[in-house]
């Protein structure tokens, strides 16, 4: 099962199925660290998964470390997972930002990537965000796990990736918002990369 580190505490235990990875006995969640940029080249092996710029990765942990968690490997230390988010926005649009959340692929099928979103959406809610957002290509089988965790299609834009792939806006309401009205699909629900930055 996992443990969390004091720091990142709040998110339930993760228990190891039969036939996963073997020897794996204990997985740590636990605050990401500067160094772990340098630690973590295998969970950014999937070709799915957004890779930035070291001064991206800092500036986040700068402003939203608590938004920002990383899975450390029993025995090794290695860093097998993290998820690194923001919140953002005005009024009723204030809310909690996934940018990325990846796990290492021998880790996987283990609830990490459950939990990591479990303690992103209860640190949404301690900062009084309406609800947790987040872009997925609608050809990541990802898609699915995020629809059993709650979230639903907001709206869709066109061209949103790099080889012209769209983005899924998937959203879940926080505790602030029970009505689910930050959930409502947007109208119109397909929307170019223009209109979401409103440049148009």
């Amino acid at each position: 099962h996992a443990t969390l580190a004091p720091q990142a505490r709040g998110a339930p235990h993760i228990h190891a199925r039969p036939g996963e990875t073997k020897g794996v006995r204990m997985t740590t969640l636990r605050p990401f660290h500067a160094c772990d940029v340098f630690r973590f080249g295998t969970v950014n092996h999937d070709k799915l998964c957004e890779t930035f710029n070291l001064p991206y990765y800092f500036s986040y942990l700068a402003k939203w470390p608590e938004l920002f968690v990383a899975a450390e490997a029993p025995h090794d230390g290695r860093v097998v997972g993290y998820i690194m988010g923001k919140v953002e926005g005005k009024g009723k649009d204030w809310h909690g930002h996934v940018t990325a959340v990846s796990v290492a692929s021998e880790f996987r099928r283990l609830g990490l990537a459950t939990k990591f979103m479990d303690i992103l959406e209860r640190v949404s809610d301690e900062h009084r965000g309406y609800f947790v957002d987040l872009f997925v290509r609608p050809s990541n089988s990802a898609v699915q796990m995020y629809e059993k965790l709650g979230y639903t299609i907001y709206r869709q834009i066109r061209g949103y990736y790099s080889g012209n792939e769209d983005a899924y806006d998937m959203r879940k309401a926080l505790s602030r918002d029970p009505g689910g009205e930050s959930v409502v699909p947007h109208d119109p629900l397909i929307i170019t990369p223009a209109q979401l930055y409103g440049r148009e």
